[in-house]
């Protein structure tokens, strides 16, 4: 409360505001401020002033000031000479009296730009009174603004004009706060000079709006943006980025604009953010991109930071089978391995209710539709167990089997036997060969591969045929096609059966035109006949009965790939060509193939196969054909099904297989809830690559040189020429360094089988009236073996190891009972496994006879032998000479001693002679690279013996000189007939000390 020392106790009836008297001293500062010392004077009019100058200055004592102004009292100095008077103090001439309120407008709108303190009202804040011109009652003093914490002031610029300003009195933040509202109200001067009665305006309403200014720049609301599309499509918007601002007015607040920095890249961005390519993306070409953008506000002030987009480029979702190698390398030898470890299925987030797929093993390229093993059809037959007894109509063309040598045979299979009938070939089977007894029971099988001939549907294409060989033209069997159907004919004779009976049997199979190889077995229990193909049982659709065959001396033709017509034509011919591929075609009379046989004839030996069949679900179903070349795999669970699939695996058994690709197909089928297919799932095309196996050499080592005297090749075992034989088998191995780099090969002996083994006479052929190469029955037992023997050598076959196959070759015996005109015999040996595939080097054995002298009658010579033989000492002729040393002998007895000595001494030149000239021949073989083989004196029918007495002192020799002078002619006669005996008991010792190696030196010295 403005207070002020008073000389009279007054109070005032009314007290001004303070704002109203800092108005008031406002305007009486202007003329003499406060602080001066001055005294206030109020000379706003000129009628003020001249009341002033009438009265003499006029001053506001601090004891006339109304309560509440104390702040705003100006002291009256000390010693001044005017008087201080109060405006209640005035005299009644000068009251006026204060009639009317201030006016001003009701609302007022205002614009403050932030961090600015003046605001641009509308309308001007300008107040009015009526009072006006009188002074105080007709002006302004103040603007009073009402509310809280408004940061602005209201200040009058001219009291009697009422004009003012509003302005800031604090800072203005747009951000902070946008708009204000308040109220204001004017306050005039008062009736006085004191501001007493001072009257207020309405109150008016002040709206301001803050304006703001660009002071900040835009900002991302992410770090970073990612976003993937799939290749090949052009999208509207892959992601959109957004930016804020910070600044409070949409001007400045506002993003007006977004930009790529990064050049170059295939995408665009609008003003609104959203990002677009400009051109279809390749996962191929590129799998991810990174761009930077940069944002704008309405204001043109760009971001600080740009923000990174990453945008990855997916292969566009097909539903298929993905993870998947198109090849996969089989290395022989490694068993099973899996073929799609990481395949899994794609379905585009589809629901399913069912998944198939059928993987398929295509290997109809490879031999007879699939690896199996190419061993000869009797070795396999052997080798499955089948009854001995089958005729091969179609064999390997040899001396002794020729007529398929003018047969087409198809070269590109890897050591499979395979004829190929192209309508012009055909072979008639020697009489020798044709099976005779064909009874009630037998078996005709064969490979056939067989496709449809257009324009030919009416003609009969023929395998078999046995008919008369002239004058009429009866077919009494055969095996043919027609229309795709397979026909078996079978017209027994009359002696038989008298009766109409089953004679055509027929087959409608699509097997027999499907351009496959299929394995086709017949088995004939009349009257029914069963026909297998690849071990599937198949049952005639139409049997036709007809008349048995009248008998006759008319002889049957046998033919393969067509039918032989010898009657009711001109000129015999083939008829009924066949057209199509042919193997191992078989009849075996008096037997019928049993199931196992046939399954294990047709089985391949490579295949489909699942690895841990235990670790499948539960609702995983699967089943093969019987050639293990198709799987199929059902389920209902997508993760049980890729599972499953992962451990398909494909597996060779074959030590050595067929190398080469085998086509894999994959079929797959879909099934949604409710629906049949729902999804097109791609079919996958693969490939298996068999590796070619480490090839075997096969190598047949031993003594190639066989000396034996004609009493062991006249006797009844004969000799055994390959009774030194080895076989043996090598490959040659790759090791790859672990460190890489350097590869290391090594020579490793493998074992593996044998499935035949020929032996051929070099020369003359063996002629039976005198000698023979064969193998006792008994060293066969117990082996997958069987011999067949000719004129021109034997043939051992079957699928045997090459354990048994040394074994049998060693029991081998060649025997010529007349040897008189026989010096030696040669043999070449061979052996093979797979039919040829590997064959062995050509091993030539030579069994050279020697031959007893006649003329040999004394053998108690003396001769220096050669190095390599031992000498064999007779103790029974020592004990005969020794004996006779005590009797007489005649003169006459000393010439026939010297005659026999003499005789003997020229044929043991010869034989030494013999013997060098055998030393030498073996030295030239072995200069000539031959392997040194030792020359076997066993059994030998050249015997050297010494001369007993060489092992007697000197006064034995002397004793023994003068006995032979007393022995008589008689007695010299009998010595010579002893020693011929000696000479047979010497024989018979050096038999009992036969030795394998070469014979000794003795250590006694021996002279002539």
């Amino acid at each position: 409360m403005c207070h002020a020392a008073l000389p009279f106790p007054y109070r005032p009836r009314m007290h001004p505001p303070c704002f109203l008297h800092q108005a008031l001293q406002t305007q009486a500062n202007r003329s003499s401020p406060c602080s001066g010392g001055q005294a206030d004077r109020i000379t706003s009019t000129p009628a003020r002033a001249s009341e002033e100058s009438s009265l003499g200055p006029v001053a506001l004592s601090p004891g006339l000031r109304p309560a509440g102004a104390a702040c705003c009292a100006s002291p009256v100095r000390k010693g001044s000479s005017r008087r201080a008077i109060s405006f209640f103090e005035l005299p009644r001439q000068f009251k006026r009296v204060n009639r009317h309120k201030p006016w001003i407008e009701t609302s007022y709108h205002g614009v403050i730009t932030e961090n600015m303190d003046t605001v641009l009202l509308d309308p001007p804040l300008v107040a009015l009174d009526k009072d006006a011109p009188v002074p105080y009652a007709g002006e302004i003093c103040a603007f009073q603004i009402h509310g809280q914490e408004v940061p602005f002031e209201a200040v009058v610029l001219n009291r009697t004009s009422g004009e003012g300003i509003l302005r800031a009195s604090g800072p203005v933040d747009c951000e902070s706060q946008k708009e204000y509202t308040f109220i204001i109200q004017a306050y005039d001067c008062g009736a006085g000079p004191n501001g007493a009665e001072w009257k207020k305006s309405h109150k008016a309403v002040v709206h301001i709006q803050v304006d703001d200014i660009n002071e900040f720049s835009p900002m991302f609301r992410e770090s970073a943006y990612k976003a993937s599309v799939t290749e090949g499509k052009i999208y509207d918007s892959i992601l959109q980025v957004e930016a804020w601002d910070q600044d409070c007015s949409p001007q400045y607040s506002q993003i007006c604009n977004y930009d790529i920095v990064t050049t170059g890249t295939p995408f665009a961005i609008d003003r609104n953010g959203n990002i677009r390519n400009t051109e279809r993306l390749n996962h191929e070409k590129q799998q991810s991109y990174k761009i930077m953008v940069t944002a704008f506000d309405c204001g043109q002030k760009r971001a600080k930071e740009s923000v990174a987009v990453y945008i990855d480029v997916k292969p566009v979702c097909k539903p298929g089978w993905q993870g998947w190698n198109k090849r996969v390398d089989y290395e022989p030898g490694t068993g099973s391995k899996q073929l799609f470890p990481k395949m899994h299925l794609e379905t585009c987030g589809g629901p399913l209710s069912g998944v198939r797929a059928m993987v398929e093993l295509q290997t109809n390229h490879i031999g007879k539709g699939c690896d199996r093993e190419t061993y000869s059809e009797k070795s396999l037959q052997k080798l499955c167990g089948a009854a001995s007894g089958s005729t091969d109509l179609l064999p390997t063309p040899s001396p002794s089997t020729n007529w398929t040598a003018s047969l087409l045979t198809d070269s590109g299979r890897d050591s499979d036997l395979i004829y190929r009938f192209d309508g012009r070939q055909a072979a008639n089977v020697p009489d020798r060969v044709v099976p005779q007894n064909l009874t009630d029971q037998f078996t005709v099988a064969t490979w056939m591969k067989h496709g449809p001939s257009p324009g030919l549907r009416g003609e009969k294409e023929t395998l078999l045929c046995n008919s008369d060989k002239t004058e009429m033209n009866r077919h009494h069997y055969s095996l043919y096609v027609h229309n795709c159907r397979l026909v078996f004919l079978l017209r027994r004779d009359f002696t038989q059966v008298d009766t109409f009976r089953p004679a055509e049997f027929h087959w409608k199979l699509e097997q027999i035109c499907d351009k496959e190889w299929h394995y086709y077995v017949i088995n004939v229990e009349f009257p029914a006949v069963t026909l297998f193909v690849d071990g599937v049982t198949y049952e005639p659709y139409l049997v036709t009965d007809d008349w048995p065959i009248h008998p006759s001396q008319i002889d049957t033709q046998l033919t393969v790939g067509a039918c032989w017509q010898g009657g009711e034509v001109a000129t015999p011919r083939f008829t009924q060509y066949f057209r199509g591929s042919l193997s191992g075609l078989t009849i075996r009379p008096g037997r019928i193939e049993t199931q196992k046989v046939i399954s294990c004839l047709q089985a391949c030996k490579e295949g489909l196969d699942i690895n841990s069949l235990e670790s499948l679900g539960k609702d995983i179903k699967f089943h093969f054909n019987p050639a293990q070349s198709v799987l199929v795999v059902e389920g209902e669970d997508l993760d049980s099904i890729n599972t499953a699939m992962t451990k398909v695996s494909y597996i060779n058994s074959r030590q050595f297989p067929t190398p080469g690709l085998r086509r894999l197909h994959i079929i797959t089928t879909v099934q949604c809830f409710g629906e049949d297919v729902c999804l097109s799932i791609p079919d996958i095309k693969a490939v298996v690559m068999v590796l070619p196996p480490s090839e075997p050499r096969i190598t047949l080592l031993g003594s190639n040189r066989l000396i034996r005297p004609a009493n062991d090749v006249r006797g009844p075992l004969g000799v055994a020429p390959f009774k030194d034989l080895h076989i043996t088998s090598t490959v040659i191995k790759g090791d790859s360094s672990p460190f890489g780099g350097s590869h290391r090969s090594g020579v490793m002996e493998v074992m593996h089988n044998l499935d035949y083994c020929d032996v051929l006479v070099i020369g003359e052929e063996l002629n039976p009236d005198r000698e023979s190469l064969g193998i006792q029955h008994n060293a066969l037992l117990g082996k997958h073996l069987d011999a067949t023997n000719s004129t021109s050598g034997i043939s051992i076959y079957g699928v045997d190891s090459m354990a048994h196959y040394e074994q049998v070759l060693r029991q081998l015996r060649y025997r010529n009972w007349r040897p008189a005109s026989l010096s030696e015999r040669r043999f070449r040996l061979t052996c093979s496994e797979l039919n040829g595939r590997y064959t062995s080097n050509e091993f030539t054995m030579e069994v050279s006879v020697l031959h007893h002298s006649a003329s040999i009658e004394h053998v108690n010579h003396m001769v220096a032998q050669p190095q390599y033989l031992r000498p064999v000492h007779s103790p029974l002729m020592i004990h005969t000479l020794n004996s006779q040393m005590t009797g007489g002998a005649p003169p006459a007895a000393t010439v026939v001693i010297v005659v026999c000595i003499a005789a003997l001494v020229v044929i043991v030149v010869i034989g030494i002679y013999r013997i060098h000239a055998t030393q030498q021949e073996g030295s030239r073989e072995e200069e000539d690279g031959g392997k040194d083989t030792d020359v076997d004196w066993e059994n030998s029918t050249l015997t050297i013996t010494v001369n007993p007495m060489e092992g007697i002192s000197g006064t034995q020799a002397t004793k023994e000189a003068k006995a032979e002078s007393a022995l008589g002619v008689a007695s010299a006669e009998s010595d010579c007939s002893e020693e011929e005996g000696e000479e047979e008991e010497e024989e018979e010792g050096q038999d009992e000390r036969k030795k394998g190696g070469k014979l000794e030196w003795d250590s006694s010295s021996v002279a002539y």
